[in-house]
């Protein structure tokens, strides 16, 4: 077998962090889309804090694991089915103000956790809460997409994507803190980061609403046409994934607690898959635009496999360590769709966004009540286990999808056809020889 000198591998580890850095640094520049990260990471901080809700609510209002899981279906569905509608509205009437009042709803809704008295409430809230996140996503994705520079839009996109994972890894610590200090009140604490993303993005958004309007000339000018076969399997991809990594990170804080271990460890655990799906996603986005997308996520779906069995086997410290590296490769395919989306939907970048990231994700919330169920009949350990077929299926279903090849071979057979076209026009009146 051949080897690599240590120098060398030395070099290529730099080289990757030099990469890293630069690109942050390039993202970083860009103020507007710094504020929509921003904007990504407080709504998606407001909704980690949901998962950590879950072992008091259990308590207080006597709820079955299914139960619990219906709290996620209302987040997620009320999330996931009305965001296509808000990326129609924000291709078609996109206003300054949308992106800011998506913040303080959220912001408001996720402050009312600790004030409910029912589970019904429960229920009702968090269906809202999941609006409000929902009307975010498309809003923010296309804004976000919109301010990137077409050279390096992939990485922008990625670093998007990660703000609002680490947002939402941050939440369960940070409910932590609230609730623990000021009780179930202290969601109330949850307004602060919400006002604040509002107020900021809401100077920055003239420059947003120049960015997309030159966008929607450029492509309105070629004309272009969607792959809607392609996206369907590109959503049902993003649907198992999601399937698998809601229910591992919705019910494993509720899994420790009945095994006897306290917030200390439930909290970070549920954080530490978060946080590293978030550096998966940075890791998947990178590796893309090297080995190709559809390589990569295939390549990390099956990688999860393995971890994910393993997590649920052996519950315990060691799952700390087992939950992250299956969050990383779980996770890693988050940008790498949304981006596919994106570019399968030329001129819908909105709804390409609220459908990758709102019907691509609402299997995952139907799917924690299903898994619920398999724990509350077989035990967490065989419910956990049974997901691995589920990432089985999403790598062979996979397999169908467009590779970059042959996306760059679509698109420039649009191009190549609108040269023809435009050759044959006749020329404008007055135009010079």
């Amino acid at each position: 077998m051949r080897s690599f000198p240590a120098s060398c591998m030395g070099r290529g580890a730099r080289y990757q962090v030099g990469a890293i850095v630069t690109s942050l640094l390039q993202v970083m520049r860009n103020r507007a889309l710094a504020v929509m990260m921003l904007g990504h990471f407080s709504n998606d901080m407001l909704a980690g804090v949901l998962p950590l809700l879950f072992p008091v609510m259990k308590v207080q209002f006597a709820l079955t694991n299914a139960q619990l899981g219906l709290v996620t279906l209302a987040f997620t569905a009320a999330s996931s089915l009305t965001q296509p509608i808000f990326g129609y509205f924000s291709d078609t009437y996109g206003k300054r103000w949308f992106v800011p009042a998506t913040l303080i709803w959220g912001a408001v809704c996720s402050a009312s956790y600790g004030f409910i008295s029912s589970y019904v409430m429960f229920l009702v809230v968090a269906a809202l809460a999941g609006i409000g996140s929902g009307a975010f996503h498309p809003l923010g994705a296309s804004n976000a997409a919109a301010v990137s520079r077409d050279e390096d839009r992939n990485a922008a996109m990625s670093w998007y994507t990660v703000a609002g994972s680490a947002g939402y890894g941050l939440g369960p610590l940070v409910g932590s803190v609230l609730i623990g200090v000021f009780g179930r009140m202290g969601t109330l604490g949850l307004l602060i980061p919400g006002f604040t993303a509002a107020a900021l993005i809401w100077p920055q958004m003239r420059i947003v609403e120049r960015a997309r309007e030159a966008r929607a000339q450029v492509v309105k000018a070629l004309r272009t046409r969607p792959e809607w076969s392609a996206l369907g399997r590109v959503i049902l991809v993003t649907m198992m994934r999601s399937w698998v990594f809601l229910s591992v990170l919705q019910l494993s804080a509720t899994w420790y607690s009945e095994l006897g271990f306290g917030r200390e460890i439930y909290a970070p655990l549920t954080a530490i898959i978060i946080l590293a799906g978030a550096a998966g996603t940075l890791f998947g986005g990178l590796m893309a635009d090297r080995l190709g997308q559809r390589r990569v996520i295939i390549t990390t779906l099956l990688l999860a496999i393995p971890w994910l069995l393993l997590y649920a086997a052996f519950p315990g410290p060691q799952g700390l360590l087992l939950a992250a590296i299956f969050g990383f490769f779980c996770d890693a395919s988050i940008s790498i769709t949304l981006v596919m989306a994106q570019g399968l939907m030329p001129g819908r970048v909105g709804v390409a966004s609220g459908v990758i990231l709102g019907l691509g994700f609402v299997t995952g919330g139907i799917g924690v009540p299903v898994t619920g169920w398999i724990a509350d009949r077989f035990g967490m350990q065989l419910a956990l286990s049974s997901l691995a077929i589920v990432l089985v299926a999403g790598s062979l279903l996979a397999l169908t999808l467009p590779s970059k090849r042959e996306v760059a071979q679509e698109v420039e057979e649009i191009l190549h056809e609108e040269a023809i076209l435009s050759s044959e026009a006749p020329a404008p009146r007055g135009a010079g020889r």
